[in-house]
């Protein structure tokens, strides 16, 4: 019997245990951040315990810093958060891209830019959408700060065998559509649950024709179906993105040897199939308080089935029937580990090249990192969104979650790019409407979501 793509990294990866039971694993690397890592570095101290692997540790401050006056930390918790992180570095000797610094931005972006995230590795991050590393053929996983403290002692986390979940997405994206769309469409489709118990890996021509960029979407979102990771077999492109970054293998060529290896054998069997058809989907949007509560852009909100959706439409102040063109947008995020990277922003910049920004609606651009926002405004996309009505901002997971100065007024409608539409996400009694990029720049312009298939070439 074959392999899958996942069971060979987990082989590779046990140092002891029973399959079935609890097995110790070796970690390859530990992102850390400033919002989970303080209570670990304490008991660090409290146990006489050193970090085993500085060298294996790489930190970035991106939950509670400010995108507008970057060093003018006005909450006391974030700032004590912060400063913290900026000493536990020193004192263990572990490498901080620090605020406004060169390298620094959201944790699951910095990573790959410096090339850290590699094929074959074992990741993990007090972040839940650590899942994004596994775009790269990687298993790649959220941990709580109990585990970043055990690993941090001892580089290794003791964890029991998912089972495997296969989805195979076929077909030629239709224009206007994207790779937020299909994430979107799958979690609409099987639900926010469909991959609790799984590690979930993405296969199939649709998945092969994406960019990196696109594919660290798909499985930055994983999570949000249930996943506890999601990843996709490293191939030429994968191996282009990691050549020449700072931290790539110096012996690339052998390390390509290695990572060409990585895939799922044809006779192996997953324990559960899903499928989507891409070229039958239409831009996403999230109606309600879950990422499952989506619709495509011309299908009208469902009926009532339970007390979720009720309680749901309550919170959104909508109801079954209306559509996406219906809801009032007044503000719009374009930004997060999902949608924060220079793909995005030039996706967005598209459709907003020459146009305004509608006067009732508050439009922020916050690129992922600063590598991010350095190239951007190299291909001038600072000056199309600043002259068409955006914020430019600087990087961080801003208005994603409300820990940071960025959040949505009460009540009101905000058309994001980020991962998740929970109840008060983006700030107190905040509604949030997943979608992609373009479809948020869109909406930018109008007030409202409109179809952006008619704004776009064909692919």
């Amino acid at each position: 019997m074959g392999k899958t793509l996942f069971d060979k990294l987990w082989e590779r990866h046990v140092i002891l245990g029973e399959e079935g039971e609890a097995q110790l694993l070796y970690v390859d690397l530990q992102m850390i951040h400033e919002v989970t890592s303080p209570q670990a570095f304490e008991g660090l101290r409290q146990n006489n315990r050193t970090v085993r692997r500085p060298d294996k540790t790489f930190a970035t401050m991106d939950h509670n810093v400010p995108t507008q006056d970057i060093f003018n930390i006005t909450d006391l918790i974030s700032k004590k958060q912060i400063d913290t992180l900026r000493k536990n570095c020193e004192e263990f000797g572990i490498t901080l891209c620090d605020n406004g610094s060169a390298r620094q931005g959201i944790v699951h972006m910095v990573g790959p830019e410096v090339g850290l995230t590699q094929p074959g590795k074992v990741i993990v991050c007090g972040d839940s959408h650590t899942a994004t590393h596994g775009a790269f053929g990687a298993i790649a996983f959220g941990i709580g700060t109990s585990e970043v403290e055990h690993v941090l002692a001892t580089q290794t986390i003791w964890q029991k065998k998912p089972k495997n979940l296969g989805i195979q997405v076929t077909g030629k994206l239709p224009k206007g559509v994207y790779a937020k769309d299909i994430i979107l469409a799958l979690i609409a489709k099987y639900g926010v649950d469909f991959g609790v118990g799984y590690a979930a890996e993405f296969f199939g021509d649709t998945i092969e024709s994406l960019s990196m960029e696109e594919r660290m979407t798909i499985c930055n979102m994983s999570i949000e179906g249930g996943a506890k990771m999601g990843m996709i077999r490293p191939d030429e492109k994968t191996f282009a993105y990691v050549k020449d970054r700072e931290y790539a293998p110096k012996d690339f060529e052998q390390a390509v040897e290695d990572w060409q290896t990585l895939y799922t054998d044809v006779d192996a069997k997953y324990d559960c199939l899903l499928t989507l058809d891409a070229s039958q989907l239409a831009p996403y949007v999230t109606w309600g308080t879950n990422p499952e509560m989506a619709v495509a852009f011309d299908e009208a909100f469902p009926t009532i089935k339970d007390h979720n959706d009720q309680l749901a439409y309550e919170y959104m102040d909508l109801h079954p029937g209306q559509k996406a063109s219906d809801i009032p947008i007044e503000y719009v995020f374009i930004g997060s580990c999902t949608n924060g990277r220079l793909s995005d922003l030039q996706e967005a910049a598209q459709i907003i090249q020459g146009k305004k920004v509608k006067d009732t609606v508050t439009a922020i651009v916050v690129p992922g990192s600063r590598p991010v926002k350095k190239a951007a405004e190299k291909l001038g996309l600072d000056q199309i969104f600043i002259e068409a009505g955006f914020e430019w901002r600087e990087p961080g997971c801003s208005m994603c979650l409300g820990m940071n100065p960025d959040k949505v007024p009460e009540y009101i409608h905000c058309a994001s790019t980020s991962n998740r539409n929970f109840v008060g996400r983006q700030g107190k009694n905040s509604r949030t409407h997943l979608c992609s990029p373009a479809m948020a720049a869109a909406a930018a312009l109008h007030g409202t979501f409109v179809d952006v298939r008619e704004m776009v070439g064909e692919r």
